[in-house]
């Protein structure tokens, strides 16, 4: 586990962007079981989603057409949290950072690990807006 202070900074590139943080698996249940669209950013400490996923994710949301709920589970912090959304992220393997998008509870788009280490941020936010243009 991750001292708070040390991800403060990570958490809050996405929470002052209107993420909401999931703590627990109950957080992740009830945020997953609300109705239209949801998008779900596994964050992480590494480089690669300070570089290209946090980034990325925000340019994304410079789209007409977005997600109507922005949460966020903290891996190596959000144990439980991160457990539950990785769950519902299944048959993709865990990976962190990663960035899955629900509708009505059910996995529709999914950016693993491996598409987002070097890659830039602009390559993942037009990933995402495809998405969002195709589900929300």
């Amino acid at each position: 586990m991750y001292p708070a202070e040390l991800v403060k900074p990570m958490r809050e590139e996405l929470t002052q962007i209107g993420f909401e943080e999931l703590a627990t698996s109950e957080d992740v249940t009830q945020a997953l079981a609300k109705s239209g669209t949801t998008l779900v950013v596994v964050n992480s400490i590494c480089g690669c989603a300070a570089a290209n996923a946090r980034p990325g994710v925000h340019f994304s949301l410079q789209n007409e057409k977005k997600p109507d709920h922005l949460t966020t589970v903290f891996a190596g912090v959000d144990t439980e949290a991160t457990n539950t959304a990785r769950d519902l992220m299944v048959p993709f393997p865990p990976s962190s950072p990663s960035i899955a998008l629900f509708k009505d509870g059910s996995l529709v788009h999914m950016i693993e690990r491996h598409h987002i280490e070097g890659r830039p941020a602009e390559l993942i936010a037009e990933n995402l807006k495809a998405a969002y243009n195709d589900h929300c």
